[in-house]
C-alpha cells in the first residue's frame, strides 16, 4: 500500500549518506531508490545524468513509473525520518501532503532550527499515479519550452514554480493549481543542512528574503533524535 521513493545524486558522502539509508530500513517499507549511478539500497533505478533539478524531475518519474503501491513517500539522501512518519495515509488522491513537522540541522554544529510553514518535498506523501501525473506534465513544459538544454544546477525558472507541488499557485507563478495540506509526525523529520544540499542551506534569518514567522532554534540533545551517538 505504501512505498519509499529514494533518490539521489551519488554526490553526497558519510557518514550522513549510510547514517540515512540505515534509518530507511527500518521502515520496512518496500524502497525504490533512483540514483546516477548504481547502488546497493532498494530496487535500483539508475538514470546516468549530470545532476541538477531537470535530473531530479526525471529521476522521480523513473521511480514512480517502477511503484505499484498506492502511496509514496519521498525521501532523500540527506534528510532522517523516524518511523512515525511513515503512518500516515492521506485521505484522498488528488492531494499533495506535507509532513510540517521538519527541523533544518545546521551540520555539523549543535544548532537546528525550525518555523511557520517549513514544508519540502523531502516530507512529500501523495497518491502515486496522482504524483506522477504531476510530474510527466512539469517534464512535459521543461522539454516544448527547452529547459531541458538550461545547465543551471537550480534554475530560475524552477525556483519561480515552486519545488513543492501544490504550494503555489499559478497566479504566483507556480506551476499548477493543485492542493496541497500538512500533517504532523509524532516525532520530527531532521533535514541536514551541510554544504552540499541541492537548495541553498537557509538556516538562519538573515539568509531569507522574506522572514519566516514562528522561528525556533533548540540543541541536539532537544530534539528527541539521539543524534550525537548516530553521528559520533
Amino acid at each position: 500500500m505504501k512505498a519509499i521513493l529514494y533518490y539521489t545524486d551519488n554526490k553526497l558522502d558519510d557518514p550522513i549518506y549510510s547514517i540515512v539509508q540505515e534509518q530507511l530500513l527500518k521502515v520496512e517499507l518496500p524502497i525504490i531508490s533512483v540514483s546516477l549511478m548504481p547502488i546497493s539500497f532498494g530496487k535500483n533505478v539508475v538514470r546516468y545524468f549530470d545532476p541538477c533539478y531537470i535530473t531530479m524531475v526525471k529521476q522521480i518519474i523513473a521511480g514512480l513509473e517502477v511503484i505499484k503501491e498506492d502511496y509514496v513517500f519521498f525521501c532523500e539522501h540527506d534528510v532522517l525520518y523516524p518511523k512515525s512518519h511513515f503512518d500516515f495515509t492521506p485521505s484522498r488522491n488528488d492531494i499533495f501532503y506535507y509532513n510540517s513537522n521538519v527541523w533544518r540541522w545546521d551540520y555539523p554544529k549543535d544548532r537546528l532550527i525550525t518555523y511557520d510553514r517549513l514544508i519540502s518535498l523531502s516530507s512529500l506523501c501523495a497518491y502515486s499515479e496522482f504524483v506522477l501525473d504531476h510530474y510527466k506534465a512539469r517534464l512535459e513544459v521543461i522539454e516544448i519550452n527547452e529547459w531541458d538544454n538550461d545547465p543551471r544546477h537550480e534554475p530560475e525558472w524552477a525556483r519561480k514554480w515552486g519545488y513543492e507541488p501544490g504550494t503555489k499557485k499559478t497566479k504566483r507563478g507556480g506551476f499548477s493549481n493543485d492542493d496541497f495540506e500538512m500533517w504532523q509526525s509524532s516525532e520530527p523529520i531532521i533535514d541536514i543542512r551541510h554544504n552540499e544540499t541541492f537548495s541553498q542551506r537557509k538556516v538562519t534569518l538573515d539568509s531569507f528574503k522574506h522572514q519566516p514567522t514562528g522561528w525556533k532554534e533548540t540543541t541536539i540533545n532537544k530534539i528527541g533524535w539521539d543524534l550525537k551517538g548516530m553521528f559520533e
